[in-house]
């Protein structure tokens, strides 16, 4: 065999070994329902902030550590633990979206993603 033949085999297995890699941690979004079903995946789980419930967040404590409740598009609520701190204009958002996996009746979130109410929206000029 020719090097450029041995090369190029190489560099197709390290490929097809980073796509199978790259799939593997994929997370698929859900409801509480599905994330509770299967606590050892990992979900993106879309849902609006209950206001109703308070919002822990005490950074002399544990500046990594915010607590909030969340209720999916199916109405169901879970107490949400994200591991991080407590994201700016959080109590705005629109929609929030939890990127986590399940530990019991709690969500253990690593990472958030919000929607926030745009400032274009009245249709009248921002000054």
């Amino acid at each position: 065999m020719k090097k450029i033949h041995i090369v190029g085999i190489i560099v197709i297995a390290v490929a097809i070994g980073v796509i199978f890699t790259s799939l593997k941690n994929t997370s698929t979004y859900a409801d509480f329902t599905e994330a509770v079903a299967n606590p050892d995946k990992e979900y993106h789980v879309v849902g609006k902030l209950d206001k109703n419930q308070p919002t822990v967040y005490d950074p002399k404590v544990n500046a990594d550590e915010f607590m909030f409740t969340l209720i999916d598009n199916k109405g169901i609520e879970k107490r949400v633990v994200l591991h991080k701190s407590k994201p700016q204009d959080f109590e705005r958002s629109e929609q929030i979206v939890i990127i986590g996996k399940m530990q019991g009746e709690e969500s253990h979130a690593n990472d958030i993603l919000m929607k926030c109410p745009s400032k274009y929206n009245t249709g009248k000029p921002q000054i």
